[in-house]
């Protein structure tokens, strides 16, 4: 049922599209906090349940793998426990350093790596086989992440409409792809950001629409480009 109320959703935004808009793929601005979103930038704040990669240099016996706890903490060797949550890897390296050497180290040299960036999660929804919530370890696209869903639904599933729903300036945007497009190299494969929500159409969304003209309400949610 989930998975039919989110295809619905997805459906009535469709519909109310411009038809060029709905025919062809749009693109969408990054999020606000794009740069947040990487595990690989500079700037990227860690998260709860992020996997973290400790090390000190010539110390192997403190390099470890460790995971956030909801509180945004990690416990280590030598210096317990320490906030890792909402620190870039830099600053928590810092951090580090500066525990060792408070009591034993003269001259530590800390790299803290983000592993698995599992604060930053996609929701992948609608006429898919495994429709939930994913970590995005990586920069995805989003035929990757409909995969991290177990693909389109062969039953169920239009994949010329594909809907992406993003928070851009504060406010919810929405753009729509088609996978047959992406596939054959006619269309570009959009990058996938944290929190982004995808929802695969079902083939029998508009009967769909015909059931349920109640939820119309929800486009005052969404801005399509």
């Amino acid at each position: 049922m989930r998975r039919l109320m989110s295809s619905l959703a997805a459906a009535v935004v469709l519909a109310a599209a411009p038809p060029a808009l709905a025919a062809a793929n749009r693109t969408l601005p990054a999020p606000d906090s794009a740069a947040l979103l990487s595990p690989a930038a500079a700037d990227y704040r860690i998260g709860s349940q992020d996997m973290l990669e400790i090390n000190v240099f010539g110390i192997e016996e403190l390099k470890r793998d460790v995971q956030v706890d909801s509180g945004g903490k990690v416990i280590l060797p030598l210096v317990g426990q320490m906030q890792a949550g909402g620190r870039t890897p830099g600053e928590f390296a810092r951090d580090l350093e500066t525990a060792l050497k408070a009591k034993y180290m003269k001259n530590p040299q800390v790299i803290v790596t983000v592993k698995n960036a599992q604060s930053q999660r996609v929701t992948i929804d609608g006429a898919v086989n495994k429709p939930g919530v994913y970590p995005l370890s990586g920069p995805t696209t989003l035929l990757q992440a409909i995969s991290l869903g177990g693909g389109p639904d062969q039953k169920l599933a239009n994949v010329k409409k594909v809907a992406v729903f993003r928070q851009v300036q504060g406010k919810r945007h929405a753009a729509f792809f088609d996978l047959n497009q992406i596939r054959n190299g006619k269309a570009e494969d959009p990058q996938i950001y944290g929190n982004d929500i995808v929802v695969v159409d079902t083939s029998s969304g508009s009967r769909f629409i015909q059931n349920f003209q109640g939820l119309f309400p929800i486009l005052g949610l969404f801005r399509p480009f």
